[in-house]
């Protein structure tokens, strides 16, 4: 029987370097950035071990894809394509003294380096000239152990049993690709305002930030429109704004301290076969000429406001599939949770730099899923390490041939998908039917 040898060139580092690349996604995170951000944060090793400092990120890059795994097995999927080019195999305090010489400096340098905007040609994310951004917070747990519950604590839940403690999230996302453009967390003892303060260094003139309720606060919409970023920012319906003036949309203007806004209200309608539904919203923007920027647009456009809730489910759900994190030291949570960010952004630039291939391809149409799949394989082959002319890439590849269809309308902003009871989650009362929906917005008047 005639057999077939397949042979391939790696394109690796070489020796004890070799084990250090994401496969794929290097070329968006290569070696010559990583080098730069050791130099950079005085992490460079003084002698060249088993495990250099840059394969440690890499390795730290790759836990984050991997993260239902052990250091020691993604180090051996990391190891995996290289043949005879790979060192030997590491022991696990090995790989922890590595991550603790490397410390969180390098990881939130290098996060620093590739975070922003996805450059894209799609016109998905604008509205008018204006950058769609939204900002909001989330909840990661980390091990309950002592040296972590000296800065993380417990959560309280509805019967008093306490949880694993939590650490809290906020970031600044791009709503065209989910991008993620700045990111800050710490103990969950601190609120989520205190958070979005934190992250208006990130904000700019010609974006647009779209906020929840919780972020209209007149203090922190003051901090945020001193940035030159406008603002769209849902408000409680009754909360007392003295009308300046009206406009002749019927929206009116009012002052919250220094700062002029525009206050919109609307009733939305869902019809679906099961019934109507109502509800009244109250939105405030700096975009106070309505001939520019409609309130009707609006309305319509705060409803991308919910892309950073995928986001969160991407990291939470995807990645983690809802596992707590590894690290045992707020240290090392810090450095896990920077090497998160950093691995999904880089995952989300390769998403983009497919969908924008192909002219008119909305981002929105990029699986995660699909995408995440495949930087997984091509670490383990240790292949497309060094760029080549192929921009699209494998990852890319298979992004663009599982495109998901275009995104129907939600009729839901929030549902539980899998109870804590399993009687509940298969009760009589959940409807798990799929209603063909349509909505209709009916711009109220109010004002003098």
């Amino acid at each position: 029987m005639e057999q077939a040898a397949i042979s391939r060139t790696l394109g690796v580092a070489d020796g004890v370097f070799a084990p250090g690349h994401i496969g794929e996604l290097t070329r968006i995170i290569p070696f010559e950035m990583v080098d730069q951000v050791l130099a950079m944060t005085g992490a460079v090793q003084r002698r060249v071990r088993l495990i250099p400092a840059r394969v440690t990120v890499y390795l730290l890059l790759a836990a984050a894809l991997f993260n239902g795994l052990g250091y020691q097995q993604v180090f051996d999927r990391l190891c995996a394509g290289l043949a005879s080019l790979a060192p030997v195999r590491p022991s696990g305090s090995a790989l922890r003294q590595a991550r603790q010489r490397l410390g969180p400096a390098p990881m939130k340098a290098l996060f620093d380096l590739v975070s922003g905007p996805a450059a894209t040609t799609a016109a998905a994310g604008r509205w008018r000239g204006l950058r769609v951004v939204a900002v909001d917070g989330t909840l990661l747990s980390v091990p309950d152990c002592p040296a972590n519950l000296t800065v993380f604590t417990r959560q309280r839940l509805g019967n008093g049993i306490s949880g694993y403690p939590q650490l809290r999230l906020a970031a600044l996302v791009a709503c065209g690709t989910r991008s993620v453009i700045g990111a800050v967390f710490g103990p969950a003892t601190t609120g989520e305002l205190e958070y979005a303060r934190r992250l208006a260094v990130n904000l700019r003139a010609g974006m647009l930030l779209l906020g929840d309720r919780n972020f209209s606060s007149a203090a922190l919409l003051n901090q945020l429109a001193a940035t030159g970023a406008d603002l769209l920012v849902r408000c409680k319906t009754n909360r007392k704004l003295p009308p300046l003036a009206r406009c002749r949309d019927g929206s009116t203007l009012t002052r919250i301290g220094p700062l002029t806004v525009r206050v919109i209200e609307a009733e939305i309608t869902l019809r679906t076969a099961q019934g109507t539904r109502t509800g009244h919203y109250r939105l405030l923007t700096t975009l106070t000429d309505p001939a520019t920027h409609p309130a009707g647009e609006l309305v319509r456009l705060y409803h991308e406001r919910w892309e950073i809730e995928t986001v969160y489910a991407e990291l939470k759900s995807t990645i983690l599939g809802g596992r707590v994190l590894r690290a045992r030291t707020p240290d090392g949570i810090e450095q896990e949770v920077w090497a998160l960010l950093t691995a999904y952004q880089a995952l989300r630039t390769a998403m983009t730099d497919a969908t924008d291939s192909i002219p008119g391809t909305d981002p929105d149409r990029a699986g995660f899923l699909t995408a995440l799949a495949a930087a997984r394989d091509q670490i383990v082959l240790a292949a497309g390490v060094i760029t080549d002319t192929d921009l699209v890439g494998a990852i890319g590849r298979h992004v663009l041939a599982h495109l998901l269809p275009t995104r129907r309308v939600r009729t839901k902003d929030r549902i539980v998908k899998r109870a804590i009871s399993k009687y509940n989650a298969r009760g009589p009362a959940i409807d798990r039917t799929t209603y063909k929906a349509t909505i209709s917005i009916n711009m109220l008047m109010n004002g003098p």
